[in-house]
């Protein structure tokens, strides 16, 4: 049995920082955010599972006509997901942040009609679509001036204050919240589309990781509405025919974490075959989760996480496929992602959903083969170490 990892000397001041990471990452309203966006993209399949069959769309259910008719029903469901983030974040904050649950829901569902775009309507599907752009931003908007509104003023009264603030900005200011946030997003999108960014959030969620805090959790709440948007548009592009305007999207992820975090798919792959037994079952056990891209059973019950054996891997894997990902679609070997894929499906499949490119099969099981290549020698020296 090796001895306790996380008591390694050369790891105790990573140690000490972990606590203050982790708080960081437990602000109620992050955590709020990140509970409630299951919900959300809950209601986001679901939304479009109806919408394919209500939407208007290029007849006929193989290759291009249907990828048409996902996308068209992909795009008005966004904003049907927007409208569940505003009923799901203010019941997760409510739970997090001990506010009464009724006023603090009752006033974000009101913050979030003052704040839609306008003007309302007339064409149902058409109005989803313009929320859609916009509404996981304008759902975070609206509960997170309600919620500071009450946390001021200590009780209910705080949730009418924030509203009528927010009424008096849009109408009698005649300010456009929405439009206003679509302004902000596109810098944010400039930023974030590029590979110095990619690597940045990738390099970030591995060093919360390596000392102990779950990286993508805390990340999530702030990422996630970022590269939607982009996704969305991405999907809003290749629906009207035009060239996709991002490459750094949600669904590029897939290529870079096959297995979840630190890319280890290849990490549990190699111990299922390891001669050391207790290695050989844990790999066995957490095999199948790691191909729905599931990997907290590995990180926590090898562990990986706090382990000197696997800091170089874990960090390097995900930024080598980053950099081999980004470049292969940047110069068109691979089609850019235009439809969001939920993580759980296993990553060749997803990948080619994403892009309805075979090709991006290949690069899926290229950086798979990567990875392992990256992996092989710290396996090899910790089952040597195992065998002592």
């Amino acid at each position: 049995m090796l001895r306790s990892l996380v008591a390694w000397k050369p790891w105790s001041a990573a140690s000490r920082v972990a606590p203050a990471l982790a708080r960081l990452g437990d602000a109620p309203f992050l955590v709020a955010i990140r509970d409630a966006l299951p919900w959300a993209f809950g209601a986001l399949l679901v939304a479009m599972s109806v919408l394919l069959f209500v939407v208007a769309a290029p007849a006929g259910l193989g290759g291009e006509a249907l990828a048409r008719r996902v996308s068209t029903a992909m795009l008005p469901a966004f904003g049907i997901m927007a409208t569940a983030l505003a009923v799901a974040l203010p019941v997760a904050l409510s739970r997090r942040a001990r506010f009464s649950l009724a006023p603090l829901l009752v006033a974000t569902l009101a913050a979030y009609v003052v704040i839609l775009p306008r003007p309302f309507g007339p064409d149902v599907i058409d109005y989803l679509q313009r929320v859609g752009a916009v509404g996981i931003f304008l759902a975070i908007v609206a509960c997170a001036c309600v919620g500071a509104g009450i946390a001021l003023a200590r009780h209910a009264s705080g949730a009418l204050v924030a509203i009528v603030l927010l009424a008096f900005v849009t109408f009698a200011l005649h300010i456009d919240i929405s439009a206003g946030i679509a302004k902000m997003i596109a810098p944010m999108g400039r930023l974030g589309d590029s590979l110095p960014a990619l690597i940045a959030i990738i390099a970030a969620q591995m060093l919360l990781w390596l000392v102990g805090v779950h990286g993508t959790a805390v990340l999530a709440a702030v990422l996630t509405p970022v590269y939607l948007t982009l996704q969305l548009q991405n999907t809003q592009a290749f629906s009207a025919h035009l060239p996709l305007p991002h490459i750094v999207v949600t669904s590029l992820f897939l290529f870079i974490f096959p297995g979840g975090s630190g890319a280890t798919m290849p990490l549990a792959i190699l111990f299922s075959f390891s001669k050391v037994p207790r290695l050989r079952k844990l790999g066995r056990v957490v095999l199948l989760p790691a191909m729905a891209n599931v990997n907290e059973p590995l990180l926590f019950g090898l562990p990986v996480v706090l382990n000197p054996y696997f800091v170089v891997p874990f960090f390097l894997a995900p930024l080598v496929l980053a950099c081999i990902t980004y470049g292969a679609v940047a110069l068109g070997m691979v089609a850019r992602p235009a439809f969001y894929v939920p993580s759980v499906v296993p990553a060749p499949i997803a990948t080619y959903l994403a892009t309805l490119d075979p090709r991006a099969i290949v690069l899926t099981l290229a950086n798979v083969l990567v990875a392992t290549i990256v992996y092989l020698p710290f396996v090899r020296a910790y089952e040597r170490r195992a065998l002592q």
